[in-house]
């Protein structure tokens, strides 16, 4: 494994890179968290590809700079590293604003993308978001403090900056629709505890919305998913990655359209 600060269009991004002899795979880390946090358990998910991940701004190791949190920043910031640091398109699995950002590459550069997994995500910030609207009480943990003192390149005080930014952020973001969603033709995942911080309707609502969708909810998990339930979330990975063909079915209801388009395609074949 190889990892350190590279230079990305002019800023230092602290970048991971595993090899492998499968198609690039790009980790996407949740929000005010960072590669470290999870790739010991999702790793296994895709062993065998190349598999590439980075701390975005303002996360892990990789220092803020100006309009660091919002989504619009991190999905440019992603294309950015898919085209000088990949060099191809990717498979996608991103852990909440990470599958946030997954979205948005997908529908602005979706010859970028050959699949997405978005676990414990929302497509809206309209989505009975347990944060709601108010202003979040921000408490950091001695634990949390020297986590961040050993780890970014920011100042003691940005941690609280950051955290901040984030709250204010994901109180009228991401905006995307079901219609925005209907676009996105590749393959994807949609992965979700059945406690999410948002409802399983929105978790539903994005599934149906994708015209290649999956939808996998894990039992007794929450946003947590990833840690509660690494060999669950692990074995509904390996299976999506066995097999991307659009899913054919003994008895389809949500996919009979596409699916009897199909079967006629394949019968004149």
């Amino acid at each position: 494994m190889k990892k350190g600060y590279l230079n990305l269009r002019g800023h230092q991004v602290f970048s991971f890179h595993w090899r492998g002899r499968k198609d690039p795979v790009l980790l996407l880390h949740g929000g005010l968290s960072s590669t470290e946090s999870w790739e010991d358990q999702i790793r296994p998910s895709v062993k065998g590809h190349e598999i590439f991940a980075y701390d975005r701004s303002a996360h892990g190791r990789t220092g803020s700079r100006e309009g660091f949190y919002h989504f619009d920043f991190q999905t440019d910031e992603a294309i950015a590293y898919i085209e000088d640091v990949i060099k191809e398109p990717v498979h996608l699995i991103g852990w909440s604003d990470g599958g946030i950002i997954s979205l948005h590459i997908a529908l602005k550069r979706p010859d970028l993308v050959k699949s997405m997994v978005l676990i414990g995500t929302n497509f809206s910030h309209d989505s009975d978001l347990m944060f709601g609207n108010e202003e979040p009480v921000i408490e950091i943990s001695d634990e949390d403090r020297a986590r961040f003192a050993k780890t970014s390149p920011d100042p003691a005080h940005m941690q609280e900056v950051i955290i901040r930014k984030a709250f204010q952020v994901w109180a009228s973001e991401p905006n995307l629709t079901t219609g925005d969603l209907a676009k996105i033709e590749c393959p994807t995942l949609v992965l979700t505890g059945d406690d999410e911080p948002f409802s399983n309707h929105h978790s539903v609502d994005l599934y149906e919305a994708l015209p290649n969708g999956r939808l996998a909810i894990i039992p007794g998990a929450s946003h947590i998913v990833v840690k509660e339930k690494p060999k669950l979330m692990n074995s509904m990975i390996k299976d999506f990655y066995r097999n991307m063909n659009f899913p054919i079915t003994k008895m389809p209801n949500l996919r009979k359209e596409r699916q009897l388009e199909i079967e006629a395609q394949n019968q004149i074949n």
